[in-house]
């Protein structure tokens, strides 16, 4: 697809004051539909069926794997992830063991050697297993699949539990990206959360993934964090400026203590107000823009000669459960309690519980707890919604083409929010190529929410987080 004579992917433009008159909450598309959609009612059977369908699939893409570590040594007290917090390293021994059986259950499922160009470990702290563990995992995973030379494989590290040796041990491993959580470098502020993290053993295991030849590396930040200020949250982004990441993840902490247990010990008088939080995001994506990175989307910025960055470029950009991520839009297959996939047109998610996660599998079965099928309309929309946020842009003859539709017709009812969003600036639509413009990439979840019928038709009990 050609792009728009105007379109320029790296551009953006923070209106503070378009973003206080549009601020509220809004789905992160990870997915369409988003997880909150998925039910009981697509079980194991559906989803045997779906990674069946793999096998008689014409020039089928390679596999996309994401592997959950649920365990933690420390508990950080803003974290809403699915994990279990415990020093007894020999859990995860036992947890390895089902985790091949749950390997080898989809690896029978689709009925033939896989190939793989994408990986990830999340948490929960991937590096909570010992380089044994580790080993023992990517060793079960060789076995079965195809790793392709010149995929992305990716490992998100604490700081705080890695030393050199590990960063070496990863890279031997076959990992070459880098996730590193920071959050604050701010002693106060890493002691209210229960985070407390030194520079220097960040930029130990940093140079040491750059010594052991990672491709990228990437650090995530918090902001709205309790005691955080203006002040110092400019602190820390200037040490980690100064660091040089290939990456910078900039997060806004939801502070939902009714839905996350441990935010419970966070002191709410402590957190910035909603209008320092603006100033710190502002300050922050002017330092970050200075510095020479450019904006990918949301809360991602990246180098210019970075993949992601290059991808954008490109127009190849694409979102997942992982985030944006530089490969074609492949089946995604979770392994692990409370991981999320996506195989064909299907979603699926894991049980949440590690026992429920076990008794599954004791019985040779795959441990579904939930999913979703989609139908055509949820494969159209998920298509626009996928183009507005990765490439800023939609060409609507290619959507019609493609999908056998009249866009005015099929999308009257998202038409007057569109011009409505247009006469504030945030998109031009000339009814052949919607444009989201500079000032309007900070506020694309906004865009993305008009074609979400979900969101508009059906009720949901989920708290989602604050568009900017």
């Amino acid at each position: 697809m050609n792009a728009h004579p105007l379109y320029s992917p790296t551009r953006c433009e923070f209106d503070r004051k378009l973003i206080e008159q549009l601020d509220g909450a809004g789905p992160r598309y990870t997915s369409y539909p988003t997880a909150d959609r998925f039910g009981p009612a697509f079980g194991e059977a559906d989803y045997r069926r779906a990674l069946g369908q793999r096998k008689i699939g014409a020039n089928r893409r390679p596999l996309s794997l994401y592997v959950h570590v649920p365990f933690c040594n420390t508990v950080c007290y803003y974290c809403g992830c699915n994990k279990i917090i415990t020093k007894d390293k020999s859990r995860a021994d036992r947890y390895l063991d089902y985790l091949e059986k749950e390997v080898d259950l989809v690896c029978r499922a689709v009925g033939s050697r896989e190939k793989v160009a994408q990986l990830h470990f999340g948490g929960g702290t991937p590096t909570f297993l010992s380089d044994a563990q580790l080993e023992r995992v990517m060793g079960m995973l060789k076995s079965r699949f195809d790793f392709l030379p010149e995929g992305e494989y990716s490992i998100e590290i604490d700081p705080r539990k890695v030393g050199r040796d590990t960063v070496f041990h990863l890279a031997a491993l076959g990992f070459n990206r880098m996730s590193v959580g920071i959050q604050d470098f701010d002693p106060a502020v890493q002691v209210a959360v229960n985070r407390v993290q030194s520079e220097e053993e960040t930029v130990e295991v940093i140079e040491a993934a750059r010594a052991a030849g990672f491709r990228s590396v990437s650090v995530d930040l918090i902001y709205g964090l309790p005691l955080q200020t203006r002040e110092s949250v400019a602190a820390t982004l200037a040490r980690v400026i100064a660091i040089a990441p290939d990456r910078v993840a900039l997060y806004n902490y939801a502070h939902l203590p009714q839905l996350f247990m441990p935010q419970r010990r966070i002191d709410e008088a402590e957190l910035p107000t909603p209008a320092v939080k603006l100033d710190i995001l502002q300050d922050a994506v002017a330092a970050l823009e200075k510095a020479g990175y450019v904006f990918i989307g949301m809360d991602h910025f990246a180098k210019p000669d970075d993949d992601l960055a290059r991808a954008l470029a490109e127009g190849r950009l694409q979102r997942n459960f992982q985030g944006y991520s530089t490969h074609a839009d492949c089946d995604m297959v979770g392994l692990g309690v409370s991981s999320i996939g996506k195989v064909g047109g299907s979603y699926v998610q894991s049980q949440k519980e590690l026992d429920s996660y076990y008794a599954a599998l004791d019985e040779g079965k795959l441990p579904v707890m939930r999913g979703y099928r989609m139908d055509g309309d949820d494969v159209l929309r998920r298509s626009v919604i996928q183009a507005l946020m990765c490439r800023f842009s939609l060409s609507v003859p290619a959507i019609e083409e493609v999908y056998g539709i009249k866009f005015a017709d099929y999308f009257a009812a998202e038409m007057p929010r569109l011009a409505e969003l247009e006469q504030l600036g945030l998109l031009s639509f000339d009814g052949e190529f919607l444009l989201v413009t500079p000032r309007g990439r900070f506020l694309i979840r906004n865009i993305a929410m008009v074609f979400d019928r979900h969101l508009r038709e059906k009720a949901t009990h989920a708290r989602y987080s604050k568009t900017i």
